[in-house]
């Protein structure tokens, strides 16, 4: 029995990042052997074990052969014959298709150090095409690595515009999705992962929503930017610097899903395009099985970001009225997260990322004055259920004029 280093701990190791997971390969041994020597197994779809002691995953080398359509359509064979080269193989990308061995000794048959020089993102084979979740994956690890300057390398990028075209991406499973789009909202530039789907035509299928707001128009003397779909990206990475909730973030990304809807003799105008767009987040997250804490907070986004953006022009009545629809009483934290994403929205424009803006001042006070309005004395006054609601009502009103007047 031989065990090596591989994947990702290798990579990071090479790149000077942290290394949080230590995954193996195991060559030459058997399901048996790992049993007998203590391994727990824990792998359904092929022979992957816990270390007895540092709980650290081993996987029998293994190959792979394409059966099917989709990335479920692989048989898997593990057995003693099968070399480490044979295993690094059937990875993705050359820079994941590293080992090292016990004593620091780095194995790399397909050139992966060079790429990480080079910082290029390259598939290790022909057999890329076979998996089309290898598409969503180099998208996450542009957006992992783009602050080191990787990109998609020419011959890699072809090989997913024909995946695209092939339909392979459309075989895939809308958990899958999910799943590498909010990984790829947790890293430093999620925006690269929608570029490069955008690039190879896979934001079309999975995200036709997304994709259609490039070259749609916006107002220049607000949007210098003037394409929504530019605009998109620049609020998402604002998103990013303000907050580290990928809840924020998703919310930034569709908060303008309706401006792709916006027929084409109302341009660059963009009138109702809040309402137009809550069905269109909803379909996106039922598509997907998004969780409800990411789809309540977009559709709020998406509903209400214009209400904030005016929150100086508001009536009192209509700012309460703004705070009570979004929750904010009983979901202050849910409140705060709505702010950030709006504040995005501000800050996704040319020469407007690091403006002061009153907005969040206004929103913030009046919701501090309002929140601060208790429902004891009413009731120690003998009021009752709906009796309350609106005394309470009333003295959040009274609140609300008197913090922006003093303002």
């Amino acid at each position: 029995m031989e065990k090596y280093h591989v994947g990702g701990c290798v990579r990071d190791k090479l790149l000077g990042l942290p290394v949080k997971d230590h995954d193996w390969v195991v060559v030459g041994s058997t399901p048996e052997e790992m049993r007998e020597t203590g391994y727990r197994p824990v792998g359904k779809d092929f022979p992957v074990f816990l270390h007895p002691e540092t709980r650290e995953e081993h996987a029998l080398a293994r190959t792979e052969r394409k059966t099917g359509p989709g990335y479920t359509g692989f048989t898997f064979h593990a057995a003693p014959d099968v070399t480490l080269e044979a295993d690094l193989a059937r990875r993705d990308l050359t820079i994941n298709a590293m080992a090292e061995t016990d004593t620091g000794e780095i194995i790399d048959p397909f050139g992966g150090q060079q790429d990480l020089k080079d910082r290029l993102l390259r598939h290790v084979s022909p057999a890329f095409v076979e998996d089309p979740v290898r598409i969503l994956r180099v998208a996450r690890f542009t957006a992992r690595f783009a602050g080191f300057g990787f990109r998609v390398a020419d011959e890699t990028q072809t090989l997913m515009q024909q995946m695209v075209d092939n339909g392979e991406v459309d075989a895939l499973v809308p958990e899958r999705v999910w799943q590498e789009t909010l990984r790829a909202l947790q890293e430093n530039h999620p925006e690269t992962f929608f570029e490069v789907l955008r690039e190879c035509g896979a934001l079309a299928r999975l995200f036709p929503e997304v994709d259609r707001l490039y070259g749609v128009p916006q107002p220049e003397q607000h949007h210098p930017e003037i394409d929504t779909g530019v605009h998109t990206m620049l609020v998402l990475q604002q998103a990013v610097k303000l907050s580290k909730d990928p809840a924020v973030r998703f919310a930034a990304l569709v908060h303008d899903l309706g401006k792709g809807t916006t027929p084409a003799e109302e341009l660059p105008s963009h009138i109702d395009h809040e309402e137009r767009g809550v069905p269109l987040v909803e379909a996106l997250c039922d598509r997907y099985k998004i969780p409800n804490e990411f789809r309540e907070l977009a559709i709020m986004v998406t509903r209400y970001h214009l209400h904030y953006h005016r929150a100086g022009e508001l009536k009192d009545t209509t700012l309460l009225k703004t705070l009570e629809a979004l929750d904010a009483f009983r979901r202050p934290e849910r409140y705060e997260q709505f702010l950030l994403a709006c504040e995005a929205d501000s800050r996704g424009r040319p020469g407007y990322e690091d403006r002061t803006f009153d907005q969040p001042r206004i929103m913030r006070e009046a919701f501090a004055a309002a929140s601060a309005i208790e429902a004891r004395p009413f009731v120690e006054q003998g009021l009752q259920g709906q009796e309350i609601a609106e005394a309470m009502h009333k003295a959040r009103l009274t609140a609300i004029k008197q913090v922006r007047r003093a303002a």
